[in-house]
C-alpha cells in the first residue's frame, strides 16, 4: 500500500504475514478477504466521504461495520451468504488487531460480536451413480483432449476433491508406481490429506501421465493438469470442461442430469455414494478433508430425507379406517360430533 495510516499499515501486515504465515490460509481465502476490504474502502469513500488515503483504525467501528454490511445488502445486492463471507474477513482482521492494537481491544471485541445472518440451507445437489457414469462416458477417448478431460473429471469424482485441489495438483502429488495407490490433496488452510485411488482410476491417470510425458521423474514439480502454456488449469477452466460434458450428457438423458451441476456437485456425489455404500462417516470425513464430522453429517441427513421421501411416494394405505373417523366424515358439525362422543 502507498498510504501510511495505521489502517494501511496493519492491513498490509494482516495480508502479507498474518494470513499466509500465521494462519496458513489458502490463496482463495486471501482473495476473498481482499475483495471484502476493497468493498469496505469503497463504502467508506462513497458513503462516509473518507478516502483510502485518510482511512484509519479509528474509523473501523461496530457502527461503521454494521452500516457496511447493510450497504452490501441494499446497494451491492449481494446475498446474505456473501454478506457473511465479508463479515468473516472483518472478523479475522479484528482478531489480528486484538493482539496488534491492544488499546482498542474493546472496539475489536464489539465488532467480533456482530452475528452472521441466518441463511437458507440449499438443497444438496448431487448426481446418481447412473448420472456420473453417463457423464464420464461423454469425453471422446479417441482424442488427446478427451482422454485428458476424462482423467480430470474421473479424478475429481473418485477423490471427492474440491475444484481448487484438482487445479493445484502437481505430478509429485500422485503415488501410482505401486500399491497402495494414493494422491495427496491440499485443502483449506493448506492442510494435506492422502486419498486412496482405486485401480480403475489409477489406470486412467497412468495412461494420461504417460501420454503427456509426466511419468518422468524430472517432471515432479510440474502441474498435473495444465493449459497450452503448461501452467496450472484454473478453477474456471475446469468448470468449463465439466459444463461442456454436463450439457452433452443432459441431451442424452435430460431426466438424469439436474439443471444445476457444478464441480462441487461431483464432490457431493462421491460423498453420497460412499454413504449409500455403507462407508462410515468418519472415513468420508477424512476423504473429503472436513475438520468436523458435523460437516460430513449433512450427507447422512440428506440421504435420510431421500429415503423418507421415497417411502412416502411408494406408500399404500392398508390400515383399517377408525370408526370415529367415518362418523366425522358423515357429521361435519364439530360441535354436534363432540357432543355425540358422550353418548
Amino acid at each position: 500500500m502507498t498510504t501510511t495510516t495505521d489502517f494501511a499499515k496493519h492491513l498490509t501486515r494482516f495480508f502479507t504475514d498474518y494470513l499466509p504465515h500465521q494462519r496458513n490460509v489458502s490463496p482463495n481465502t486471501i482473495a476473498s478477504y481482499r475483495d471484502a476490504f476493497v468493498q469496505y474502502t469503497d463504502y467508506m469513500n462513497t458513503e462516509k466521504g473518507i478516502s483510502v488515503e485518510r482511512l484509519s483504525l479509528k474509523h473501523l467501528t461496530r457502527t461503521n461495520v454494521l452500516s457496511f454490511m447493510q450497504w452490501l445488502l441494499d446497494i451491492r445486492k449481494i446475498s446474505p451468504a456473501t454478506r457473511n463471507y465479508r463479515l468473516a474477513a472483518v472478523h479475522s482482521f479484528c482478531t489480528y488487531l486484538q493482539h496488534a492494537v491492544i488499546d482498542q481491544i474493546e472496539e475489536w471485541q464489539n465488532i467480533l460480536s456482530i452475528k452472521a445472518m441466518k441463511t437458507e440451507s440449499g438443497k444438496l445437489n448431487y448426481l446418481t451413480v447412473e448420472a456420473v457414469k453417463l457423464l464420464l462416458e461423454q469425453p471422446d477417448r479417441t482424442t488427446s483432449n478427451g482422454r485428458r478431460h476424462l482423467a480430470i473429471l474421473s479424478l475429481m469424482y473418485d477423490t471427492g476433491a474440491r475444484v481448487q485441489e484438482i487445479a493445484d495438483l502437481t505430478v509429485d502429488s500422485v503415488r501410482i508406481a505401486h500399491e497402495p495407490y494414493t494422491i495427496r490433496l491440499y485443502g483449506k488452510g493448506r492442510k494435506a490429506r492422502i486419498v486412496p485411488l482405486v485401480k480403475e482410476q489409477t489406470a486412467i491417470l497412468r495412461s494420461y501421465m504417460e501420454e503427456n510425458g509426466l511419468d518422468d521423474c524430472n517432471k515432479a514439480p510440474s502441474p498435473l493438469f495444465f493449459n497450452k502454456r503448461h501452467e496450472h488449469l484454473t478453477r474456471e477452466g475446469i468448470a468449463y470442461i465439466l459444463s461442456s460434458y454436463v450439457n452433452m450428457a443432459r441431451k442424452v438423458s435430460p431426466d438424469l442430469i439436474p439443471d444445476k451441476i457444478s464441480c462441487h456437485s461431483l464432490r457431493h456425489s462421491k460423498a453420497m455414494h460412499l454413504l449409500q455404500a455403507g462407508v462410515n462417516l468418519v472415513y468420508i470425513r477424512d476423504i473429503l478433508g472436513h475438520v468436523s464430522i458435523q460437516t460430513t453429517d449433512i450427507y447422512a441427513r440428506a440421504d435420510s430425507k431421500a429415503k423418507r421421501e421415497a417411502l412416502e411416494k411408494a406408500y399404500t394405505d392398508l390400515t383399517p379406517t377408525n370408526a370415529s373417523d367415518r362418523e366425522w366424515d358423515r357429521n361435519k358439525d364439530l360441535r354436534d360430533w363432540l357432543k355425540s362422543l358422550k353418548q
